[in-house]
């Protein structure tokens, strides 16, 4: 299967060395580049990606307002990762919270670059996780918030969000868990309509702010 891919950066050089890279993989196809947050969002619903390489700081309107509107209104949205140079910027944080599955930083090596789409295009799993742990936990502090839905999960429901928060993807959930992919995949939905988030990341994100990953 061929990854279709789109490039989101006000840098034409960065879309270039973006797109060398990517390019060379025999498995990988860039589809459409765009150098506004505007742009981004009209050439993900013309070219319909596989996966989103996302600026965070671009004109007409930034890249945490084109990934909040791409996964607003596309029935099948792709994944979009964040390309920041500053891993702890509050601009990443903020795109985390709308939807976008994780974040790569621009002198990351080309490498990373390649497996990091290629795991975005084939699971389910949140993009470094440890990173988006860090940061989530850090912004949390700053503003913790009550949160009714921590009391509607079930044993197994709050067993899953933490593994989800390790960067687990439903097959490893599985193993651990001992139970089927089926089994988790129901608990990760109920999770997700349970703390009203629409992905993974935004349930992590979630679960930090509301305190849940320091209790027990």
């Amino acid at each position: 299967m061929t990854i279709r891919i789109v490039l989101a950066d006000d840098e034409r050089m960065v879309r270039t060395a973006l797109r060398a890279i990517l390019s060379a993989e025999p498995d990988l196809e860039v589809v459409g580049e765009a150098a506004t947050g505007a742009e981004a969002v009209s050439v993900v619903r013309e070219q319909r990606p596989d996966v989103v390489l996302m600026d965070v700081r671009m004109p007409e309107i930034d890249g945490i307002r084109a990934t909040e509107q791409i996964l607003a209104t596309l029935a099948d949205p792709p994944r979009i990762v964040v390309v920041t140079t500053f891993e702890n910027d509050a601009y990443v944080y903020d795109a985390l919270r709308v939807g976008a599955a994780g974040f790569l930083l621009k002198r990351a090596e080309a490498e990373s670059l390649v497996q990091a789409v290629r795991l975005l295009a084939h699971s389910d799993t949140v993009l470094f996780p440890s990173a988006v742990r860090s940061l989530a936990a850090e912004h949390a502090r700053a503003c913790p918030a009550p949160a009714p839905w921590v009391a509607r999960l079930t044993g197994r429901e709050s067993d899953v969000l933490r593994l989800m928060g390790q960067g687990l993807t439903n097959a490893e959930i599985a193993r651990r868990m001992e139970v089927g992919p089926a089994t988790v995949k129901s608990h990760v939905a109920a999770v997700l309509a349970k703390t009203g988030t629409r992905d993974r990341t935004q349930a992590v994100i979630a679960a930090y702010e509301a305190g849940f990953m320091n209790a027990r």
